[in-house]
């Protein structure tokens, strides 16, 4: 069969934009082939800065012959029906038609279409100048004379050539002949732009492909990042260092070369004193370079454990070292039990240079010289002094800064310039307090899980003396998480965020927890990425995110769809993962109440509360604490004094809802795991009720003083979208399913219950109890209130009715001591006494008393496994 050989040469195109362009340009070609009636074995695609190149093997010769029907109206119907009808069947006359009969309906026209076949090379010079024309490019321009018409060739870089041919292995392949824009289609290609580049006759793939390898051009992208990747290794190698390998730089270096050709430059050594992570960036962003390390030799490796004069403090085992705290640790080694990085770094050239690439690796070398010199100077003056101190002293005084400290004087600026988050949400510097605030509040409800320290001491000392001091480091590394914002080396490297905080802490002897809190606060940016565990860095992390999500929600700025600009999404997940893998019990309602009551007057000063008054009115005003949000006088959030719109939602609606979302968020995460999606419905739907945290007192319904501003027509809305919640006292009772944690423990032992003979008795008992349950109570029959057992009228519903008693009392003491595998082994005991039950009693008994019992009973049944889950929604 035929095979058919497509290339469109242009100028370079970005490498960015390579593959996925060719994935488009053989996804376009191959459907449109399919549509006309073709069809082919298979596809290839390739690309190289200059090309892209298209292999189809197998492709038909011609397109089969086509014989339809067309049904049209009536023969009595209306002149503009049958003109109708003509049109859309291609017909000139009436005459052309033929009448069918039908004995219901009568005569009708019908349309009968004969389409012969068409030759592959017709279809495919009528096909590509179409896909080309309008190509997906996400930038493309036009050029030359031809520029100035209207409707005139666009494409990424000027479109130079196009190769087409078409034809059978056996035979002579054909030039499949189009035109557009005056550039005609032909079976000429052209080799490396300095190497070869003379044209170059081509009938198919194979000797396509040979010809431009001859004439210096790899054109299988793969191929080309194998032979770069191969080549740096063994370069590196021989100069006695190891390559820092990258794959999305060797990907887009892949993209910038037709005939690869690995290189070496070096720079001074002096330029290591900056941060490995500055000079791989600068080297990567600028020159599109890999760097290299070198071995540390046993030498080297012994570190000095002695802090610096200036009163840094050593970082424990496993933490960065402050460059200026141990001697002979330079802070472009990165991390310890890394390899330093080494002066000499590894580029890719595009030409096979006469004296080997000398003068190629000299030029590169002047132009990272540069690129480090700038780097050098942004690292030392993020070290120095702000020349505006006089100006920041009242932030340093808001959030107890010591302006003797670089990082800390990055800090007030960053609250006195008032840079803004969100125009709803205010300032960085607002949104650090209430981050400080939060992360405190987390810090203590950490302090208190049982075993959460163990093999997490923040330093050396006792675990107790840690626990006291988790609050105040947490409440550090929020304060700084945002400081390096306003660095210069994060302002040239975004990327760098965090990173840099983390040394810059270092550089002034903040503790190794607060270091690493402030870099890792952004942790995980993503499903690979792993989560912090130092609990300084727990406790921010969640209070960064928390804050986030509940400040956007109060705002109605949620993912819709396909869109999350702000990436909730991803915030929430990174809060699932935390909590789940560190194994941290948080119960999340309450640290949304606590962050939206940052968001609120008093507490944040962003939003007000509308009240109701005694009279029947209300007014808006602010909150003494976060429990007052829940007051059945507190009504909706507010922001009229900023005169920002606000979605009308209370704050019970937003928690409601905001933990809909976590939900949604931790069934993707367990469904990523291998969980059922049905045990995590059946386990959400299920559970007991419980206080998720003490009550906190009786609440006074009265507003704030000193708050109060002119009364507002704003509707009240009673917060009573979110069941468990007590407004009168401040009481969050909801489920269990607030505790994320606790979910994926009953997910897992129910999974593995289920995996049980037992299990699937019982789940198959339960379902038919709860189906007459629901069956019954559809047709509003009556269903006792509570279980008499003088009603009982066998000996199998007395059985039973002991047996739930058991269960149910031995079930609800081990979720009570969250020991889920026990609670299953409990409700398994009621495998037998069910299915003696169906086997012997009647449920719909004629006496109306007894049968109201025994569909009791059932009910008791359902209420002793919806302690754990709700049987119902799982499958089987």
């Amino acid at each position: 069969m035929p095979d058919l050989l497509l290339e469109l040469r242009s100028e370079e195109i970005p490498a960015r934009m390579q593959r996925k362009a060719a994935g488009d340009l053989r996804k376009m070609l191959t459907d449109g082939l399919v549509e006309a009636g073709l069809t082919y074995e298979a596809a290839r695609e390739y690309w190289t800065p200059r090309r892209l190149a298209l292999d189809i093997r197998g492709v038909t010769a011609r397109s089969k012959d086509i014989s339809e029907e067309i049904k049209g109206p009536s023969t009595k119907a209306p002149e503009q029906a049958v003109q109708g009808f003509l049109r859309k069947a291609g017909l000139s006359s009436i005459a052309e038609a033929h009448v069918h009969a039908d004995p219901k309906k009568g005569d009708f026209y019908v349309a009968h279409i004969a389409k012969p076949g068409r030759a592959a090379e017709e279809i495919i010079a009528e096909l590509v100048p179409g896909i080309i024309r309008g190509f997906p490019w996400p930038k493309s321009m036009r050029w030359g004379p031809a520029s100035a018409k209207p409707g005139s060739l666009r494409w990424v870089r000027p479109l130079q050539s196009i190769l087409c041919t078409f034809g059978p292995e056996t035979e002579e392949p054909v030039v499949v002949d189009f035109e557009i824009d005056g550039l005609r289609s032909g079976n000429l290609t052209y080799g490396h732009r300095f190497h070869a580049p003379g044209a170059i006759t081509v009938r198919r793939f194979d000797d396509y492909a040979a010809k431009l390898e001859a004439a210096k051009v790899v054109l299988d992208a793969d191929r080309r990042k194998q032979i770069i990747l191969s080549d740096a290794r063994n370069l590196a190698f021989a100069n006695g260092l190891d390559l820092v390998e990258d794959e999305g730089l060797l990907e887009e270096v892949s993209g910038l070369v037709e005939w690869p050709v690995v290189l070496m430059g070096e720079f001074e050594q002096d330029f290591l004193a900056i941060p490995a992570e500055v000079i791989r960036l600068t080297i990567r962003a600028n020159q599109k370079c890999f760097v290299t390390t070198r071995l540390i030799s046993p030498l080297e490796g012994e570190m000095s454990a002695k802090p610096t004069e200036g009163g840094a403090v050593p970082p424990t085992s496993g933490r960065e070292a402050p460059p200026s705290a141990l001697p002979g640790i330079s802070p472009s080694r990165g991390e310890n039990g890394q390899s330093p990085l080494s002066n000499r770094f590894i580029l890719t050239a595009n030409i096979e240079a006469k004296d080997g690439g000398k003068e190629i690796a000299y030029g590169n070398g002047k132009v990272v010289r540069a690129r480090l010199s700038d780097a050098l100077y942004f690292w030392k003056t993020d070290q120095g002094d702000l020349p505006d101190l006089d100006q920041l002293q009242a932030s340093a005084e808001k959030f107890g800064l010591d302006l003797k400290k670089p990082l800390d004087q990055r800090m007030a600026r960053l609250d006195h310039l008032g840079v803004t988050f969100h125009a709803k949400l205010g300032t960085q510097g607002e949104r650090v307090e209430r981050i400080k605030r939060l992360a405190g509040e987390i810090a203590d409800t950490l302090s208190k899980q049982p075993n959460f320290f163990d093999g997490k001491l923040l330093s050396a000392d006792d675990p107790n003396v840690e626990q006291k001091y988790l609050r105040e480091r947490a409440e550090r590394a929020a304060v700084l998480a945002k400081a390096d914002l306003t660095t210069e080396v994060v302002g040239e490297f975004p990327e760098l965020q965090g990173a840099m905080g983390r040394k810059y802490a270092l550089l002034q002897g903040e503790h190794s927890s607060v270091a690493a809190g402030i870099e890792e606060h952004y942790k995980p940016q993503g499903p690979s990425d792993r989560v912090p565990t130092d609990p300084v860095s727990v406790a921010v992390a969640l209070a960064d995110k928390l804050d986030t999500l509940v400040g956007f929600w109060a705002i109605d700025e949620k993912p819709t769809g396909s869109k999350d600009p702000y990436a909730l999404r991803r915030a929430a997940l990174g809060v699932v993962r935390i909590l789940v893998e560190n194994e941290v019990r948080l119960p999340v309602q309450r640290q949304f109440l606590n962050a939206l009551f940052g968001l609120t007057y008093n507490g944040g000063d962003r939003f007000s509360v509308v009240w109701r008054a005694d009279d029947g009115g209300d007014f808006t005003t602010g909150v003494g604490s976060a429990d007052d949000l829940l007051s059945e006088r507190a009504g909706l959030l507010s922001s009229e004094v900023r005169g920002v719109e606000l979605p009308d939602h209370s704050a019970a609606e937003i928690i409601a809802d905001l933990l809909s979302f976590f939900h949604d968020r931790l069934k993707v995460y367990l469904r990523d795991q291998g969980a059922r999606h049905d045990l995590i419905d059946a386990v959400l739907a299920g559970g007991g009720s419980a206080p998720i945290s003490p009550p906190v007192g009786e609440m006074s319904a009265k507003p704030t003083e000193g708050g109060a501003v002119p009364p507002t027509s704003r509707r009240q809305a009673p917060p009573s979208a979110l069941p468990g919640i007590s407004p009168s006292r401040g009481e969050i009772g909801q489920s269990q399913n607030d505790d994320l944690l606790q979910i994926v423990r009953r997910v897992q032992a129910l999974g593995s219950f289920l995996d049980t003979e037992d299990g699937k008795n019982l789940l198959a008992g339960t379902k038919r109890a709860a189906n007459i349950l629901a069956a019954e109570e559809k047709k509003k029959t009556t269903v006792a209130d509570h279980v008499e057992p003088a009603l009982f009228r066998e000996d199998a519903e007395k059985t039973l009715f002991a047996a739930v008693n058991q269960a149910e009392k031995e079930a609800g003491q081990a979720i009570h001591n969250e020991d889920f595998s026990a609670a299953m082994l409990a409700l398994s005991a009621l495998r037998e006494p069910v299915d003696s039950f169906f086997e012997r009693v009647l449920v719909n008994d004629e006496d109306q008393a007894v049968r109201a019992n025994r569909l009791a009973l059932l009910a008791r049944i359902r209420a002793a496994t919806d302690q754990v889950a709700d049987f119902s929604k799982i499958a089987g």
